[in-house]
């Protein structure tokens, strides 16, 4: 049997179904840890699935940060710092990192509370996250609040990225499946991924081929 959900089935659910719902319909999601440090040294780390590539030249990566009606202390580090940095989560810590959403007080950091290690590099005033396989850090170029429905689009400009050599084919492309980066569906479902192939650049006409992970051809 199909399930025909209507607008106004949506407008009438339990506030928490609705957003599980609505969280589950845009599909598999990146899993990402925000790390970031306030102006007075206190680190922080957070949870966040909506983090999206914006552009190559410059770098750019966009996320998407809930309503700032509640203390918001990612969104207020990278404003007070204008520095950050984006973890990917993997199976060794997906636990940890789901704890992170857990709302702590401001003077207390997610680091030592999920027990997750502190990662610092010369010249980047905010924490990596020792136990990630993939990570980069961004200074901020654009904070954008949506009218629509309070959320705020932070936009920042790829500074440094720390990932192992081996994973880095000669395209550029990382693999990522190789680093053990998992995914999130819903609000707090976690997935490990299964490769299906890479595919050839597409052009009309022309039948596509499978290429191997390194960019060549199969």
């Amino acid at each position: 049997m199909i399930k025909h959900i209507t607008q106004n089935d949506i407008h009438t659910m339990e506030q928490r179904q609705r957003a599980r719902l609505i969280n589950s319909l845009s599909g598999f999601k990146s899993a990402n840890l925000i790390g970031s440090q306030s102006d007075t040294g206190v680190t922080n780390l957070a949870i966040v699935s909506s983090v999206f590539h914006l552009g190559a030249n410059p770098a750019l990566i966009g996320m998407i940060i809930r309503p700032d009606t509640v203390p918001r202390d990612t969104l207020s580090n990278i404003k007070a710092t204008g520095v950050y940095t984006i973890n990917h989560v993997n199976s060794l810590i997906w636990q940890q990192a789901h704890q992170t959403s857990a709302r702590y007080p401001e003077e207390q950091s997610e680091f030592e509370k999920v027990a997750l290690t502190e990662q610092f590099e010369t010249g980047i005033n905010a924490p990596f996250v020792g136990e990630s396989q993939v990570k980069f850090a961004l200074n901020l170029r654009e904070i954008k609040p949506l009218e629509i429905n309070g959320t705020v689009l932070v936009i920042g400009e790829i500074s440094h990225i720390v990932v192992p050599d081996i994973a880095i084919a000669k395209d550029g492309y990382i693999d990522i499946e190789a680093l053990d980066t998992i995914a999130i569906s819903g609000l707090d479902s976690y997935h490990t991924t299964d490769r299906l192939g890479r595919l050839s650049y597409a052009k009309p006409d022309v039948q596509l081929t499978k290429i191997s992970v390194d960019g060549e051809a199969c």
